[in-house]
């Protein structure tokens, strides 16, 4: 099992910057992938970004690139993403989730964990 805990949600204004930290704990493994999600009120879950821990590879939704960077801490377990020039449209729940390596990393049907999820809210 692996335990997945999210922190550094909050409130901003349009064009401010956030960080979000998730830190996995438990059965780690070697090739293994972490996510990020958002849901927003009324909206589907969607896949912003993840990172495959044992190369560094990363893959970013479109709607974020140049704005968000997910990157990881292999000592700590822990990824981070990194949200700058926020919109109101970012305005959501963002889960952490993880799973074994493999294709079509942003795909919420793929990760076998998820975190609480923590809450962003960017004002206008």
């Amino acid at each position: 099992q692996v335990q997945l805990v999210e922190s550094g949600g909050g409130s901003v204004q349009t064009g401010g910057s956030l960080r979000l930290s998730c830190r996995a704990s438990g059965y780690i493994y070697s090739n293994f992938r972490m996510a990020w999600f958002r849901q927003a009120q009324g909206k589907e879950r969607e896949g912003v970004a993840c990172i495959y821990t044992g190369g560094g590879r990363t893959v970013i939704t479109e709607s974020v690139k140049g704005r968000f960077t997910i990157s990881q801490d292999n000592a700590e377990n822990t990824v981070y993403l990194e949200m700058n020039s926020l919109k109101p449209e970012d305005t959501a729940i963002y889960y952490c989730a993880a799973g074994p390596g493999g294709l079509d990393c942003l795909n919420p049907r793929r990760q076998n964990y998820w975190g609480q999820g923590t809450q962003v809210t960017v004002s206008s």
